[in-house]
C-alpha cells in the first residue's frame, strides 16, 4: 500500500513515499527534500553468515551523475568506484546505526542509498542519512531505533540548519549529529576554530532538531511499519561463561590484561585461550564461541577496573597521554617529513609540494567544487599490528582516516595566493595502538612546517574514550586511548584543533548515546590533551614553518598579467607557453584572472620563463632595450623573436653603424642580439635597432 508522509525540517519540505517502489526490499523509503530525490532501502538476509564473530553490514551511498545532468567521463562513460564522498558518507551512515542493531545479530545487513536528483539547496547526504534510518525502522529487520541526523553550518556567526551546498562549502562549521530519542550517538565536524562552547551549542542544537525527525519517523513506524522478524541469537551461553570463570579466575585474567605492551598482553591471552581449547576440546559448542567468550570476558575485566578503580591496562592516570615524542626531516630528499610517537602509536608523515596545475580534480555531484590542492592520504599496513596480510591498496577506514585529518588541518594552511603549491602528505603508520588518525594530525602538522608551508597555527588531535555504568551518571572519560580502552570501551571521541579552537571531531559509540555531561567533558579533555602536545612536544622540535622550501621542492614564481594577454601568452593550440615550457623547463600555470605561476628547480630557466611571459603581455615600450634571437633573414632586414610569439623586424639600416650591402655580412640565424625599440612607424609597426643597442 503506497502511503505520503511529508513534514517540515528546517522550511523546507521533507517528503517520504512508502510502498510506492522497491517493494521486495525488507524496508524502503523514497525521500524528497526540495529537489532532492534518494532511495533508501535496507536488505537482510534470512539466514545468519557462517563462521564470523561480528555483525556484517554493509552501508552504501550511491552517486548517480544523471542526478546532476552528467555524463561520468571516461572511456566507459559510466559510473565506476565509489568515490571518496561516497565513501565518507556511508561511514557516516553506518557509525550511528550499527550501535543500534543487536550485539547478537549475525544476518547480513545492507542499507543502499541511491541517488536520483539533487537540489543544491537540500545536500542528498542528509537525506540518505535520515532516510537509512526510515527503510531500517519500517523494516522487519531487528533495529532499536529511530536515530535521527541533521546537519549544520555556520555563515557570519549564525547557525544554519540543513545548510545548502553552497553554505557547506563555504561556511566556517561543517557539523553532522546523529541521535537517538534521548541521546547524542554520532558526531562528525570540521571546523574553521571554532571554540569549544559554540561548539557544544551546535551540537545540542543539531540534538533539538532530530527530536522532531524521530518523532515523524516514529509516525511512519506506527502506520506502516513491519514486525520485527526472530533471528538466530549468538549470544555467548551462560554456562560457557561460568566455566570459563571458574577455570580462569578474575585475578589471573587481570595479570593477563593490565600491561603497557600490546603484544605481551595479546600473549598472555593467546596462552590462556589455549588452555581453555584443551579443556573443552570435547564441547564443539563451546570451541566455536570460544573466541567470542574470551573477549567478553577480557572485556568485563577492563571496564570493572577502570570504572570501579579508575585502573587503566597500563597504569596510567585516568587523565594521562602516553609518553610522548616528535622529530622532523627524518628522511632525506623528500620536501618534509616528521614523526610522531604516543606510547606505541607512531606515524611518520611525508609531504610533497607541486604546482597548481597538479591540484586533484573531483567529478562528483558538488559543482562548485571541482578539484582539491590540499590532500591527505593515510596508510594503515598489517606490520603495524604485528600482522601479516597482504597490501590491497586503502579501505574504507584509510580513507576515512585520511579525510578525518585532511579536514583537521585545511583551515590552517594559507591560501593558493600566499603559497601557490599544491600539497600532499602521506601518513604512514609504523605502529599502531590506538588513535593512529589523531597522531597523523601531530606528524603532518610537523612536516609540513617542515617543507616550508606557511602554516598559521599548529594543530593537534587527540581521542578520548569512555567506560560507562548501570546510570547515566556513572561513567569514566579516559584521555588518550590505546586499543584495548577502544575495543572495550563505549566511545572514541577524536578531536583536533589549534589553542583558539577546534577544526574537526569524530566521534563513535558503541552504545546507545551520550549525555551532555560526557560531552562537554569529553571536548574539555581533548583541549586539554591538544594544547598539551603542541607546547610539550611539537613546539620543540619545529617551533614554526620553515623559511623557505627545501632544495629539492620546486620553486615557484608568481606574476600578475593583463587577463587579456592570456591568449597572446598560451598562443593558438598552445604553441607559445608550450615552447616557453620545454625551452626554460618549467610548468607554468595561468588562472582566468591572469594570475600566473611558474614553478620549477632551475632558477635560470624560471627567470627566463618570467621575461618571456611579461615581454608576450605587454607592449613594446620605446627606448627600451630588448634581446633576442635572429629567427628570419630578408633582403630588407631581419626578424628578432624576443618570445615565443613575439617577434620584431630591424631595418637593414638599423643593423650596423656603417653601410652594409646584405644583411648576411653581419647576422645568421640564431644569433643573439640587443635590440633598441624605436616605437611605432607611420604604419603603426613596432621597429627596432641593432646599433643603437650598443
Amino acid at each position: 500500500m503506497f502511503k505520503t508522509f511529508t513534514m517540515d525540517l528546517a522550511g523546507r519540505e521533507l517528503r517520504v513515499d512508502v510502498g510506492r517502489v522497491a517493494a521486495q526490499a525488507n524496508g524502503a523509503a523514497f525521500m524528497h527534500y526540495g529537489d532532492t530525490v534518494v532511495l533508501s532501502t535496507a536488505t537482510a538476509s534470512k539466514e545468519p553468515r557462517e563462521g564470523i564473530d561480528f555483525f556484517p553490514l554493509s552501508v552504501e551511498f550511491e552517486e548517480k551523475m544523471y542526478s546532476v545532468g552528467k555524463i561520468p567521463g571516461g572511456f566507459n562513460k559510466r559510473e565506476g568506484k565509489a568515490s571518496e564522498n561516497s565513501v565518507l558518507t556511508a561511514r557516516v551512515i553506518d557509525r550511528p546505526m550499527r550501535p543500534l542493531f543487536p550485539k547478537d545479530f549475525r544476518n547480513d545487513v545492507s542499507l543502499n542509498n541511491l541517488v536520483m536528483a539533487v537540489d543544491p539547496q537540500c545536500r542528498p547526504e542528509l537525506v540518505a542519512m535520515i532516510g537509512s534510518s526510515i527503510a531500517t525502522c519500517i523494516s522487519d529487520i531487528p533495529f532499536e531505533g529511530p536515530a535521527a541526523m541533521t546537519q549544520v553550518g555556520m555563515v557570519d556567526g549564525e547557525f544554519i540548519i540543513n545548510p545548502s551546498q553552497e553554505q557547506w562549502d563555504n561556511g566556517d562549521l561543517q557539523l553532522t549529529v546523529a541521535s537517538t530519542a534521548e541521546k547524542v550517538i554520532m558526531i562528525e565536524a570540521g571546523a574553521n576554530e571554532i571554540p569549544e562552547d559554540v561548539m557544544l551549542d551546535a551540537i545540542y542544537k543539531a540534538h533539538d532538531i532530530n527530536q522532531t525527525i524521530i518523532e515523524f519517523i516514529n509516525k511512519i513506524v506506527a502506520e506502516v511499519g513491519k514486525e520485527k522478524f526472530t533471528y538466530t541469537s549468538f549470544a555467548v551461553p551462560a554456562e560457557l561463561m561460568d566455566a570459563i570463570k571458574e577455570a580462569i579466575p578474575q585475578e589471573q585474567m587481570e595479570v593477563a590484561v593490565f600491561t603497557d605492551d600490546k603484544m605481551e598482553r595479546d600473549k598472555r591471552i593467546d596462552a590462556l585461550t589455549a588452555e581453555l581449547k584443551e579443556k573443552f576440546a570435547d564441547n564443539e559448542e563451546w570451541l566455536a564461541k570460544l573466541g567470542e567468550a574470551m573477549y567478553q570476558y577480557e572485556k568485563k575485566t577492563v571496564r570493572r577496573m577502570i570504572l570501579k578503580e579508575h585502573k587503566r591496562p597500563d597504569g596510567r592516570a585516568i587523565n594521562q597521554i602516553r609518553p610522548l615524542a616528535a622529530e622532523v626531516d627524518i628522511v632525506p630528499r623528500v620536501h618534509g617529513s616528521a614523526m610522531f610517537t604516543r606510547g606505541q602509536t607512531q606515524i611518520c608523515t611525508i609531504t610533497t609540494l607541486a604546482p597548481l596545475s597538479e591540484a586533484q580534480k573531483i567529478d562528483g555531484l558538488d559543482a562548485n567544487v571541482t578539484s582539491k590542492r590540499y590532500i591527505h592520504h593515510y596508510n594503515f599496513p598489517s606490520y603495524s599490528v604485528g600482522e601479516t596480510k597482504p597490501s590491497r591498496g586503502p579501505g574504507r577506514r584509510e580513507i576515512g582516516h585520511g579525510a578525518l585529518a585532511e579536514k583537521a588541518l585545511v583551515p590552517v594552511l594559507p591560501t593558493p595566493e600566499e603559497f601557490p603549491y599544491t600539497i600532499r602528505t602521506v601518513s604512514e603508520t609504523f605502529e599502531s595502538n590506538g588513535s593512529t588518525s589523531q597522531a597523523s594530525i601531530c606528524a603532518s602538522t610537523m612536516s609540513l612546517m617542515a617543507a616550508g608551508v606557511p602554516l598559521k597555527k599548529q594543530v593537534a588531535g587527540i581521542s578520548c574514550g569512555l567506560v560507562t555504568g548501570d546510570t547515566d551518571d556513572d561513567f569514566i572519560v579516559l584521555t588518550d586511548i590505546q586499543g584495548i580502552e577502544d575495543f572495550f570501551g563505549d566511545m572514541d571521541f577524536k578531536v583536533a584543533g589549534t589553542h583558539d579552537g577546534i577544526t574537526a571531531i569524530q566521534m563513535d559509540i558503541k552504545i546507545h548515546g551520550l549525555t551532555r555531561p560526557i560531552v562537554e567533558e569529553a571536548i574539555r579533555r581533548t583541549k586539554e590533551a591538544r594544547e598539551f602536545i603542541m607546547d610539550t612536544v611539537l613546539t620543540p622540535a619545529i617551533a614554526k614553518p620553515r623559511a623557505t622550501v627545501n632544495e629539492y621542492a620546486p620553486k615557484i614564481i608568481q606574476m600578475q598579467i593583463d587577463p587579456e594577454k592570456i591568449g597572446e601568452v598560451v598562443g593558438q593550440r598552445g604553441k607559445n607557453i608550450n615552447a616557453i615550457i620545454d625551452e626554460c623547463g618549467v610548468k607554468v600555470d595561468i588562472n582566468e584572472e591572469g594570475f600566473v605561476s611558474i614553478a620549477g628547480t632551475d632558477a635560470a630557466g624560471m627567470d627566463k620563463a618570467k621575461k618571456y611571459i611579461e615581454i608576450i603581455a605587454s607592449e613594446f615600450e620605446e627606448g627600451k632595450i630588448y634581446e633576442g634571437d635572429v629567427v628570419s633573414i630578408k633582403e630588407f632586414g631581419a626578424f628578432v623573436q624576443f618570445a615565443p610569439g613575439k617577434e620584431g623586424m630591424v631595418h637593414i639600416s638599423k643593423i650596423a653603424k656603417e653601410r652594409i650591402e646584405h644583411v648576411e655580412d653581419v647576422l645568421t640565424l640564431g644569433d643573439h642580439v640587443k635590440c633598441k625599440c624605436l616605437g611605432k612607424d607611420r604604419m603603426g609597426r613596432v621597429s627596432f635597432s641593432i646599433k643603437d643597442a650598443e
